[in-house]
């Protein structure tokens, strides 16, 4: 069997440097890396993850709390885009992912039961109620844990700009001569107190007066809520020239309402979504949307959650800001023109 130390000698290395690039160590030079893994490869190196195991303490297994209140699971695809690099960068690193609810087998525990039973390294926390007690406990344990869009105080948080987000689509669509713009929001989350607070702030510095009726709740990724938030936007005696939906799939029910009233995209009236899913740029017309970078989301939490794990004596809790990007698309028309 091929080790450490025949890797170590094939690449003029030391079997610690080896070791450094195995593990995915950020102290060693990056051409020295993939020299070192490429050599492990083409001789058939294997780690033996037990071995390690006693050697580091540790199991070299990361779990992902992810619960979706819309019950879509892995096929909500902003989610899944972010959790797909998190895994990526995580088995670069030699670790593996386990998901945790609240069972093992048929008996019922708590989160952090599971993660003991486990004996899980660390833990992602993603798309959860941040408030409930059990995720709160799992928080306030000894096991490392990184959220995503929420922060606990003394914990690092991968947060996505929602804030620029929501003011670059403001002012993309202030500049193409709307004015009476619409928002419909998710549930009470961080992500949208933050979406919300921008819309408002933004339109406000631009001047743009947003009467109370213009701002409706819905929900993340349910097109069913989001229709019935256009319908009612729709019925308005002054209505808006642009309706912005909670996010690219919830809008899917947006746009069906609008077509079966006889409207057009956007000729008769403008439309924008959130998140840049791939669905928003098949659809006819391309939706315009603000793009969230779900794979540097994914690979910052891996990268900071694993550093957490194997170096907790130099790494410090830090809120990281991911920065996603317009997609103009073709749903807001342009009315500075006179078009």
């Amino acid at each position: 069997m091929v080790s450490m130390k025949d890797i170590a000698r094939r690449c003029n290395v030391s079997v610690a440097t080896v070791s450094k690039a195995l593990s995915g160590r950020s102290d060693i030079g990056e051409e020295t890396r993939r020299r070192v893994c490429k050599t492990a490869e083409e001789m058939g190196y294997l780690s033996n993850a037990a071995a390690r195991a006693l050697k580091t303490n540790r199991t070299y297994n990361i779990g992902v709390l992810f619960v979706d209140e819309q019950h879509s699971g892995l096929t909500h695809e902003y989610f899944s885009a972010i959790l797909q690099s998190f895994k990526v960068e995580a088995e670069r690193r030699g670790y593996s992912i386990t998901f945790i609810n609240r069972y093992v087998g048929t008996r019922k525990t708590t989160y952090l039961q599971h993660c003991q039973y486990r004996g899980l390294d660390g833990v992602l926390i993603a798309s959860v109620d941040f408030e409930d007690q059990e995720v709160l406990e799992l928080a306030g344990s000894k096991i490392p844990v990184v959220t995503i869009d929420h922060i606990y105080t003394n914990h690092t948080a991968i947060i996505s700009d929602n804030v620029s987000g929501m003011r670059e689509l403001v002012e993309y669509v202030f500049k193409k001569g709307h004015r009476k713009i619409a928002l419909i929001q998710g549930e009470d989350t961080n992500v949208t107190k933050s979406r919300v607070t921008s819309f408002y702030k933004t339109c406000m510095e631009l001047g743009i007066e947003v009467p109370d009726a213009y701002v409706r709740k819905g929900q993340y990724h349910d097109p069913v809520a989001c229709a019935r938030a256009t319908e009612e936007l729709l019925a308005l005696p002054d209505r808006p020239s642009c309706i912005f939906f909670s996010d690219d799939f919830s809008g899917v029910g947006g746009l069906d309402v609008i077509r079966k009233a006889g409207l057009r995209i956007p000729e008769d009236i403008s439309v924008a979504g959130y998140d840049g899913i791939y669905l928003s740029q098949v659809m006819d017309p391309h939706l315009t949307t603000c793009r969230q970078d779900t794979e540097a989301l994914g690979r910052l939490s891996a990268e900071h959650l694993i550093r957490m794990i194997e170096e907790p004596k130099t790494t410090l809790p830090e809120q990281v800001m991911v920065t996603g990007r317009l997609l103009e698309g073709a749903s807001v028309k342009d009315l500075s023109a006179g078009k």
